[in-house]
């Protein structure tokens, strides 16, 4: 039985050092087994306690029944039972696999839809983050100016207002090519002056404080001039005041639409997680496809099935395993259902099951997941991981404006000092070379704290080993028996 199941598994006759890499970056010891007589090969499993392998093939089996057997005997023995494997291949011209990939490609184009509206939506977000960020770059000037207007007149800083005025000139009134702006006029009209009296004039609160300005100039400057001084600077207050509130506006009505966007992102990202799963689940494994067992003009498919069942030993710093591996070749008939007349395969052949017991820690534990979640191609974490890699590339800003959405605006807070504590004479007079008697090291946990958590997962450890043991040979024993095949 040894011998059948290593020699037709294409896991293992295709790549025998891939999971043997893999097991060793996790730090495993591998398993062996004889492949044929006195001759011992690597199996691609971490090595067992103990392990029992069965081989069955009757024509007219059904495969459903066995596997729902060794489930239903593994859920009253353990209360933990996870799905490690569940892959398949079928021949390229059985009925088989022409259901399948019927299936496969209406998830496929459901998945192609999800995924291309995601991908424009994600591609708008980096457009609505960057325009919010021009907006709080023309608040901050806003925001500057109402400041100053805080303090006396002739103290208030010009430099935001020099920057506005800028902005004014050159997007209201048309910069230097418009004989109506500022320095159109100094060129056509020689008001040669007024370029500087219009920036050099500072931040008014209202019309009061423009026409005390205009007062203040009268003694050196033209009529004319102040009098067109005067209209520049109206409109510029008036624009000011008008943009100013138009932007705040604008902002609220951005960040609602961006907590929209993200909203329905998310919601599509939901959407398409179960459509990758099926499409996952639909795809054939590649290495089966290159097994000789798998010929294209028969009926045939081969499966894979992996489950792994555990229960918690002592104080849950191990966990006792037992490893159950299918191996299924099988001919699938498509056969009519009673009931809403569907076909659906039946698939019926060759089962090989192996049994492995363990006694693994949690992190033995973590470790054989982590291999096989680097075996298996997880398409959808890919996904969704490229997708949120994408959102966080946009930086601090978009999590900063989704939280300015929802109305949490963060409030800079201002760090404590903390008191330093007094020196004492003796740290005064040598400084850096004075070390107190009472100084206490770092809390950490102690030598013998640490020597207490191992000998405690290691007593676990021990109790686990006699749970799994049994379990392995009881389930094969009794299924055996069940099954009215030789036992003893």
């Amino acid at each position: 039985m040894a011998i059948e199941l290593l020699s037709n598994d294409p896991a293992y006759v295709n790549d025998p050092a891939y999971r043997s890499k893999l097991l060793e970056e996790q730090g495993f010891e591998e398993e062996e087994a004889e492949l044929i007589a006195g001759e011992y090969q690597k199996t691609g499993f971490p090595k067992a306690l103990r392990n029992c392998r069965l081989l069955w093939e009757v024509y007219d089996l059904s495969l459903e029944e066995p596997y729902f057997w060794l489930l239903d005997y593994f859920k009253d023995a353990f209360p933990i039972i996870e799905k490690i494997e569940d892959s398949f291949a079928a021949a390229e011209n059985s009925a088989f696999f022409g259901v399948t990939q019927q299936r496969l490609g209406a998830q496929q184009d459901r998945v192609s839809q999800f995924l291309a509206t995601m991908g424009k939506m994600v591609k708008e977000l980096f457009q609505m983050v960057r325009e919010l960020r021009i907006i709080d770059e023309r608040l901050g000037y806003y925001d500057a100016i109402e400041k100053e207007l805080r303090k006396p007149i002739a103290e208030r800083s010009k430099t935001a207002e020099i920057t506005m005025k800028g902005l004014f000139v050159d997007l209201v009134q048309g910069g230097g090519k418009s004989a109506a702006s500022v320095y159109g006029m100094a060129r056509e009209l020689e008001f040669i002056t007024l370029p500087d009296l219009f920036f050099d004039a500072p931040p008014f609160k209202d019309d009061k404080e423009l026409v005390q300005h205009l007062r203040s100039l009268e003694a050196n400057f033209n009529k004319n001039v102040l009098r067109v001084l005067q209209r520049h600077l109206g409109q510029y207050m008036e624009w000011k005041k008008r943009t100013h509130h138009e932007h705040r506006n604008r902002k609220i009505f951005q960040l609602k639409y961006l907590q929209q966007h993200f909203d329905i992102i998310k919601m599509y990202l939901t959407w398409v997680k179960p459509y990758l799963r099926h499409a996952r689940a639909l795809t054939m494994k590649e290495k089966s496809l290159t097994s000789a067992e798998l010929v294209s003009a028969f009926e045939g498919s081969l499966l894979d099935v992996e489950i792994l069942a555990r229960k918690p030993a002592g104080k849950g710093k191990a966990h006792s395993c037992v490893l159950v591996t299918f191996n299924y070749r099988t001919r699938a008939e498509l056969k009519v259902q009673q009931e809403g007349y569907q076909r659906g395969p039946v698939h019926i052949g060759r089962m090989v099951v192996t049994f492995r017991a363990y006694a693994w820690s949690d992190e033995q534990l973590k470790n054989y997941k982590a291999l096989k979640q680097k075996e298996l191609f997880e398409l959808l974490g890919d996904v969704s991981t490229s997708v949120q890699q994408a959102m966080e590339s946009l930086g601090d800003e978009l999590f900063r404006y989704l939280e300015e959405a929802k109305g949490n605006t963060a409030v800079e807070k201002k760090e404590e000092k903390k008191e330093e504590p007094k020196k004492s004479f003796a740290e005064k007079f040598f400084g850096d070379f004075y070390t107190p008697t009472s100084a206490k090291a770092p809390k950490g946990p102690s030598a013998k704290h640490l020597k207490m958590e191992q000998d405690q997962v290691k007593e676990d450890v021990e109790k686990a080993v006699g749970l799994a043991v049994f379990h392995t040979f009881n389930a094969y024993h009794l299924f055996k028996k069940a099954h009215r095949m030789a036992a003893w």
